[in-house]
């Protein structure tokens, strides 16, 4: 990833902090219902966390059963801590990764997942080959945080490690670019939990109206005005 040095030293304590923790949860239960959304009632054996983090969204699939069998790789000790902390029934395999190459056979998941890491990795289509190399497919969540207003985006996203900036088609050209089918890529806003516990609660449920029905009734003017995200399900071609 980013000078791999440079991020471990930046992540390697990072989820020791409890206000990082209960963003993510909530983060989480975002992704998963973005991951649900995305693969339409599809059933994957064997799903790998490619980034895992802290394990909120290991801990979401276990629960749905969204996968049989789970596998985690994680680029920071504090994170790989977190994650056996939660003892998740049905995680198989945890291991710790420098961001390029993964610890498993070639096409030994069925799903894999990388939920907002992309936008920090240096080498973005050596991260996405080796993870096509691993899983028979994979689903691929960014923000979309190249708008109008790109400078503010990088210099709040900035002190996270944030290096790559999308919009809807760069996005979906990395996909391709990095020998990847794209069989369904969405867009979507961030839901009312989030936005209230970042803004607030009369704030926050503001900013989710505006977001949402902007996306709903200007989608090409919406992400060029204002940060969503998108997720993609994609198969080696």
């Amino acid at each position: 990833m980013s000078n791999a040095g440079s991020i471990i030293d930046i992540y390697d304590d990072y989820y020791t902090d409890g206000k990082v923790a209960a963003k993510r949860e909530i983060a989480s239960k975002q992704s998963v219902s973005h991951i649900e959304a995305i693969i339409k009632g599809q059933k994957f054996e064997k799903v790998l966390d490619i980034g895992a983090g802290e394990g909120a969204v290991l801990d979401k699939l276990n629960k749905k059963g969204l996968g049989k069998t789970l596998g985690a790789v994680e680029i920071s000790t504090s994170g790989i801590e977190a994650i056996k902390a939660r003892k998740i029934a049905n995680l198989d395999s945890l291991d710790i990764f420098d961001g390029y190459h993964i610890p498993h056979p070639d096409k030994s998941f069925d799903l894999g997942l990388a939920i907002h890491v992309v936008e920090h990795v240096e080498h973005e289509r050596m991260f996405l080959m080796e993870a096509a190399r691993v899983c028979k497919k994979l689903y691929i969540e960014v923000p979309l945080e190249h708008t109008r207003n790109l400078g503010k985006a990088i210099r709040m996203s900035g002190p996270y490690g944030h290096i790559n900036f999308y919009t809807p088609l760069t996005f979906d050209n990395l996909l391709k670019t990095s020998g990847l089918k794209v069989e369904r890529l969405m867009t979507f806003a961030h839901d009312l939990a989030y936005e209230q516990h970042l803004a607030g609660r009369s704030k926050g449920w503001v900013k989710y109206k505006l977001r949402t029905e902007f996306l709903r009734f200007a989608p090409k003017a919406a992400v060029r005005s204002m940060v969503y995200m998108a997720g993609a399900l994609c198969s080696s071609k």
